[in-house]
């Protein structure tokens, strides 16, 4: 018996329930801390003593989806969160006085979407919020008190795609959408005048973005890819635009941005393309970035930092192991641990990810991760002793990336015996403007190529047994599953869609109002559902008009109050498929929008996938047991096709 048939299954329940602590902040005045943990089960924001991390209560009492976002005041006595209901993405701000326990929503409007933009501390009873509460498609510019929830209005928005604020609360800058997918950056010039100040054409908008003004109003700090292939940082005279470069990386672009916490100019930023880096630019803090990167075996970020800097909250990410916690004391040079994020996983086995360079069909190199069974890899050079059963893992977006570290999907299906690949395939950010570019009009095209590219080289490399290969993802990953099934249907064994698009020109025709300001680059990149040719490679692409062509089990989970890929996106593509007499498996969870975000529903798809997945590839299996209780879903129909899922279904009924 080997030693992959022996390992200890890892509980699902440690992987994708809640939490122990997350999203630790220090209040600006550094006396106290507040994190993310359950309360009765539900995510919900603690506060207490900075020194004394276990020494909190929770301050929030959400009862229902939990509480994923939120910041401290500057008044040092307010936590500000977010909320929506049932994943419908029309956040309303609440504002909690730690004082009196009162919890005041700041923006009591059903169907408005608030955005907090700015948190000042020049102003700390008053915060910058957009609202689309006039048009539903533009949020207007808010001064809102925190105390009691007045109002004022600073910019009406009717166009824009955003603004830049200085330390004021005055607009400086605004984004106006051009025909091409890029933007124009505006400067105000008088009573709703304004003049041009920079264009960016729509080949650099995904690369291309203000970080914000220095204290001062003296340097605009902005990631651009102008005249360039990577996005690097640049300092920007806001009176002539002129630019001077601060940091920059042949293969990647810009990643995170540290900031002074006063002053506002930028201190240091990472860059990420197979692992990440920081890359000092204020030399005041080279000496803590330097010692920070001794304290722990992880890729670090700072999370929090305190006003008068002495104290900050940095975390590292393993790839097989929690994330760590530490609050580090610069004027004593020490650091003091505090928690990791999941206890639980610190006792079980998991995985190293490992990252690699696939070559594409037409020579792009696919940065990827895989990750292995434990005890596949017996003689430890990183390739499995024999060729494994594959599940190819396809990121969302598509405008966003894969990138090294702790995966809880990676970790659950290398437990189960799969090995696991993530490509980060053309159109993926953070390689430079030429790489997200290259997906332009290539959705399902020569994107998807990449994905087959990335299966053929895992085969090529003995990593994947060519007859045991699933396409399982969110998102765009869940239209790519769609994809893979109807474009190359031999490819994979079977497929998991978690609110992935069936029909690219109903997508595009029903995204909220308020990303209508983003339609030319839909069009740009995707393809015009306003013109006969767009509409024709819109339906070239979607997998609907193919949904004959599948010929493997097929799993797809929605969420029915999604705004971005509506239900009928998931309806659409089950009717046509049960028209043909095509069996699939579609599970609705009632009180969810764009993937999960109540931890017993991700636990039960959770555990109905594993049933799919070991049911057609032959891996390893933890039974269902008490995985379903509290979560809200109805399988609509194909609940014979898993036979675990009948036997579970029943038991619960």
């Amino acid at each position: 018996m080997d030693q992959q048939s022996t390992t200890p299954l890892i509980p699902r329940k440690a992987l994708f329930g809640n939490p122990d602590k997350t999203a630790a902040r220090l209040s600006p005045d550094g006396s106290q801390i507040a994190y993310l943990a359950p309360l009765d089960g539900v995510l919900n924001v603690w506060v207490g003593p900075a020194g004394k991390p276990d020494a909190v209560q929770p301050v929030t009492n959400d009862v229902e989806r939990g509480i994923r976002f939120y910041a401290w005041a500057y008044t040092n006595e307010h936590i500000l969160y977010i909320q929506d209901k049932g994943g419908d993405e029309n956040w309303r701000l609440y504002s909690v006085n730690l004082s009196s326990g009162e919890t005041k929503d700041l923006t009591p409007i059903e169907g408005t979407q608030a955005q907090i933009q700015k948190v000042n501390p020049h102003f700390p009873e008053e915060i910058l919020v957009g609202l689309n509460d006039r048009l539903a498609q533009f949020h207007d510019l808010y001064l809102i008190n925190i105390n009691n929830g007045q109002r004022r209005l600073i910019q009406q928005n009717d166009g824009f795609l955003g603004f830049v604020v200085d330390e004021k609360y005055q607009v400086q800058f605004a984004n106006q959408p051009t025909p091409d997918g890029g933007f124009d950056m505006l400067r105000p010039v008088g009573e709703g005048e304004w003049e041009p100040f920079l264009s960016v054409a729509g080949q650099d908008a995904l690369t291309t973005f203000v970080v914000g003004l220095d204290r001062a109003g003296e340097n605009l700090f902005m990631v651009s890819s102008i005249g360039r292939d990577t996005a690097a940082l640049f300092a920007l005279d806001p009176a002539t635009g002129e630019r001077r470069l601060l940091a920059e990386d042949p293969k990647s672009d810009v990643g995170s941005v540290m900031v002074h916490q006063l002053e506002k100019h930028v201190q240091a930023v990472s860059f990420n393309y197979q692992r990440k880096r920081w890359q000092v630019v204020d030399e005041s803090i080279k000496e803590e970035m330097e010692f920070l990167r001794t304290v722990a075996d992880g890729e670090l970020d700072v999370i929090s930092r305190t006003l008068d800097d002495r104290f900050w909250l940095v975390t590292y990410a393993m790839d097989d192991g929690p994330a760590r916690f530490y609050r580090f004391d610069r004027q004593e040079q020490r650091v003091d641990f505090l928690f990791t994020d999941r206890q639980a996983l610190e006792e079980q086995p998991l995985a190293k990810m490992q990252p690699t360079i696939i070559p594409s069909r037409d020579g792009l190199n696919l940065v990827s991760f895989y990750t292995l069974p434990l005890g596949s890899d017996g003689d430890g050079d990183s390739w499995p002793d024999r060729p494994l059963p594959m599940v190819l893992l396809v990121h969302g977006g598509p405008w966003s990336r894969d990138e090294w570290g702790y995966d809880p999907v990676h970790q659950w299906l290398a437990n189960r015996g799969y090995a696991v690949l993530s490509v980060n395939f053309r159109g993926s950010t953070g390689f430079g403007k030429e790489f997200v570019n290259a997906g332009d009009l290539e959705w399902g095209g020569k994107m998807h190529d990449d994905l087959i590219d990335g299966v053929s080289w895992a085969v090529k490399k003995g990593i994947a047994d060519p007859e045991r290969v699933a396409i399982f993802g969110g998102s765009y990953g869940g239209y790519a599953t769609l994809v893979g099934l109807t474009r190359t249907p031999e490819t994979f064994a079977c497929g998991v869609d978690i609110v992935g698009s069936s029909n690219l020109k109903t997508l595009v025709e029903s995204i909220p109002p308020y990303w209508q300001s983003m339609i030319e680059v839909f069009a740009n990149r995707m393809g015009d559902h306003r013109t006969e040719e767009g509409r024709a490679l819109l339906r070239e692409r979607s997998p609907l008009t193919y949904a004959d062509r599948i010929r493997r089990p097929l799993l797809i989970a929605q969420g029915a109050n999604d705004p971005r890929v509506k239900q009928a996106e998931s309806d659409q593509i089950v009717q046509a498929m049960q028209e043909k007499a095509i069996p699939v498996t579609y599970v609705l969870y009632t009180d969810e929008g764009h993937g999960f975000a109540r931890p017993e529903n991700s636990l039960s798809f959770s555990a109905i996938s594993e049933a799919f997945l070991a049911n057609v590839l032959g891996g390893r299996y933890e039974p269902i047991g008490s995985d379903f209780e509290g979560a809200s879903f109805t399988v609509l129909t194909g609940v014979e096709e898993i036979p675990s899922l009948s036997e579970a279904l029943a038991g619960v009924n």
